[in-house]
């Protein structure tokens, strides 16, 4: 395991972590707002032992730099990828895997640099637009009781403005109280103006999902309130080679709600491409 930066082309650093065989089919994977590299858990671990992981920091987020502004230019986004991609001297066959918000940023890499360096890609509990009116991007129940306490900057505001999300994130069962805690701690260590920046853009990659040609896979909760499952819908309606599996009852993060059906999920979806 080995943890690298590279810079993007606005001069922002993004820091990610490689584990896995050096030689195995990369798999890029992206977390959502307010999170960092470190949410995968014990489904990066897994997924390592056999694909080439690289989990990354979004900027503003974790280790990666966290400018003033831009968190409204998709192209910054964009590049971000493209930067981690190079430093990894990948040019074709990655797999982009979208958690969240980290389906917008996959997305925006799409859109400005297409699919020559990618073999697949995945959202899972994921939107590929955002923005008031934008098709495909709309707000689950959990986020709208969350806005606008998550963007303030007092702690005790954003402590219960947080606590609206629940068990949203990781599903119900005891059993995922310390899962729920460490996401609960890394949203919390966000800096507030980053998260409230990445809400405060509209981006419409729908042009990008009609053109799309290589396969998608969609991992979807029925249950999830974070981001409406219509959000799935959509992609799976406009993508012309998706394929969505929508788990009844699941929440927001599948990939602690039920790590091994995740895993087993990406994995077939990785050997099939």
């Amino acid at each position: 395991m080995a943890i690298r930066e590279a810079i993007s082309a606005d001069g922002t650093s993004i820091v990610y972590r490689v584990s896995g065989p050096a030689d195995a089919r990369p798999l890029v994977l992206l977390h959502g707002w307010a999170a960092n590299l470190r949410c995968w858990g014990a489904a990066a671990d897994d997924l390592a032992e056999r694909f080439r992981v690289i989990a990354v920091d979004l900027r503003g987020h974790g280790y990666s730099g966290a400018p003033e502004s831009g968190y409204d230019d998709p192209k910054n986004w964009a590049a971000d990828i493209a930067a981690v991609l190079a430093a990894e001297r990948i040019d074709g066959g990655a797999v982009l895997l979208g958690w969240s918000y980290g389906g917008i940023v996959l997305s925006d890499y799409l859109t400005a640099y297409g699919t020559g360096a990618v073999a697949g890609v995945i959202y899972t509990g994921s939107m590929a637009n955002i923005g008031r009116g934008v098709p495909g991007a709309a707000t689950g129940s959990a986020m709208q009781a969350a806005i606008p306490g998550v963007f303030e900057e007092s702690s005790a505001q954003a402590v219960r403005a947080f606590g609206a999300f629940g068990n949203a994130n990781t599903g119900t069962g005891q059993d995922k109280g310390v899962d729920a805690q460490r996401l609960f701690g890394t949203s919390l260590a966000t800096l507030p103006r980053v998260r409230k920046a990445l809400f405060y853009r509209t981006v419409d990659n729908t042009e990008t999902l009609r053109a799309l040609d290589v396969p998608v896979l969609l991992l979807h909760g029925t249950n999830d309130n974070v981001v409406a499952i219509e959000n799935a819908e959509y992609i799976r309606d406009t993508v012309p080679n998706a394929h969505a599996s929508f788990w009844e009852g699941a929440h927001h993060g599948l990939f602690i709600e039920d790590r091994p059906r995740f895993v087993a999920e990406v994995s077939a979806f990785v050997d099939a491409l």
